[in-house]
Order: structure tokens, then C-alpha cells, then sequence
């Protein structure tokens, strides 16, 4: 994972119907086709790629200091039946309120908190008349494997799930509110650091009378626990599991 930069720029450019938001300070070459996938094809530049609802694409930028930074390139899909009907196309009210500049925007705070999140590259924002379609780049977290993955091979030991308890509470603690927060979002690298990813959806709740949600984003990570349970033929996870992952949570502030 690229380091958060303490005096990093950021830069808009606009080029008719598109909209981009940068980071310069990492890319001083950006041009708006970096949120393509045929641009990175055409470097050669693609290193792997994922499936969920779309193609997540990992690609490889090196720098003017030949530095390699790993990313990830993310098209914004629609899920549920919407998705089956429009799959990409979202209303568009303003480049602020779209899916890429709030998750970009949510990306930038908790890199200041210093919160085991990706760091936001750069997003990209198309309109189609009254509607959007958007793109985003974002670092990748290195040597990492989300926890179906894992627990699809192996078990984990307790300070393990404690961890991933206190991880979550610390982005609670701070306010921030995962919309898909499942076993899927959730990674482990290879010293066993946990981070957060894909927060498309999510937003700042910084209300201290209403703490519902945080029960709610925990009641969704456990029935994502179960589907998974439900749905492999092999996967390593117990009510014990839970209980200990809820313990880390509790007992951190």
C-alpha cells in the first residue's frame, strides 16, 4: 500500500462531459484515459484483476523517481435487480454527490486519521445527460487477501479475530459508516494487518446521539459470515469466532 502523503495536491480537470479529481502528487502525468482499463492493457501495465459485480483491475504506475505504486481501478456498478435493469448509470445533481467524489472525498479523511483504508488516486466522472457514469483508482493493499479467501483454506486464531473486532471499532470511533461491510470488504495482509476497503456508499456519521448504524454494520458482517458458512463447502468459521471478534470490539475505544 502507498503511503499517505502529508502535503499531497490535488487537481480537477475538466474536459467537456468528463470530470476528474487527482492526486498531482503522485501523478504528474495525469490524463483522464488513466481511468480506463484499455489504457493500462495498452502499457501493459495491468498486474491481475478481480470479479464482483464488474472487473476490478490491479495496475502498476511508476513514478518520475521510476517508484512502482499499485492500484486499483474500480467501476462503479449498481447491485440488487436496479443492476440487472441500469448497471452503471447513476442521476446526476452535481460532481460533489456523485458515487466516485464522495467516496474519494470519505478516502482523503481517513487517510488523516490514519485509518487502515486504501488512499484515493484519482476519480473519474462521465455524463450522459441527466446521468453519470464514474471511475476509481485507489492504492492497493499489498500482499492481501480478503477474509473469505482466507477462511476458505484456513482457520484463524483468536488475537487474529480480536484485531479485525478493534479494527472495525476504530472506524466506528471516528465515524465512519461502511454501507457493505462484509467478509468479502475486509482484509488481511501478510503480517496479518487488517484493513478496510470499498467504500462506495459510506459516509462521516459524526452524530453521537444516533449509534444504530453501528449496530446495523455489525449485524451485516455477521450475516455475511453465515451466508459465506452456508454457501462453501469449506469454511473456517464458528459462533466462538464471533463472539471473539465482538470481545476486540467492545474492549476498544
Amino acid at each position: 500500500m502507498s503511503q499517505a502523503i502529508p502535503t499531497a495536491q490535488f487537481s480537477k480537470l475538466e474536459q467537456g462531459k468528463v470530470a476528474c479529481f487527482f492526486n498531482e502528487t503522485l501523478i504528474t502525468d495525469f490524463s483522464a484515459d488513466m481511468l480506463s482499463p484499455s489504457y493500462w492493457q495498452q502499457k501493459e501495465a495491468v498486474t491481475g484483476s478481480a470479479q464482483g459485480r464488474g472487473t476490478t483491475w490491479f495496475v502498476a504506475y511508476s513514478d518520475n523517481n521510476s517508484i512502482q505504486h499499485d492500484w486499483v481501478l474500480r467501476h462503479y456498478y449498481r447491485g440488487g435487480l436496479m443492476g440487472k435493469i441500469n448497471k452503471d448509470s447513476y442521476w446526476f445533481s452535481g460532481l460533489e454527490s456523485t458515487r466516485a467524489a464522495c467516496e474519494f472525498a470519505l478516502l482523503r479523511h481517513m487517510q488523516t486519521l490514519q485509518l487502515p483504508a486504501p488512499e484515493p488516486i484519482a476519480y473519474r466522472v462521465v455524463q450522459h445527460g441527466l446521468s453519470y457514469k464514474a471511475d476509481l483508482l485507489s492504492s492497493r493493499i499489498q500482499q492481501a487477501q480478503d477474509l473469505v479467501a482466507i477462511l476458505s483454506v484456513k482457520a484463524l486464531v483468536d488475537d487474529v479475530w480480536r484485531r479485525i473486532g478493534a479494527t472495525i471499532k476504530r472506524f466506528h470511533h471516528h465515524g465512519i459508516y461502511h454501507h457493505d461491510l462484509n467478509s468479502h470488504n475486509i482484509l488481511l495482509d501478510d503480517k496479518e494487518q487488517v484493513f478496510l476497503i470499498d467504500f462506495d456508499r459510506g459516509e462521516l456519521r459524526t452524530n453521537p446521539v444516533n449509534t444504530s448504524w453501528k449496530q446495523a454494520n455489525m449485524a451485516r458482517l455477521q450475516r455475511s459470515f453465515l451466508k459465506e458458512l452456508n454457501k462453501l463447502e469449506k469454511f473456517y468459521f464458528t459462533e466462538q469466532n464471533w463472539q471473539t471478534l465482538m470481545k476486540g470490539y467492545n474492549r476498544s475505544n
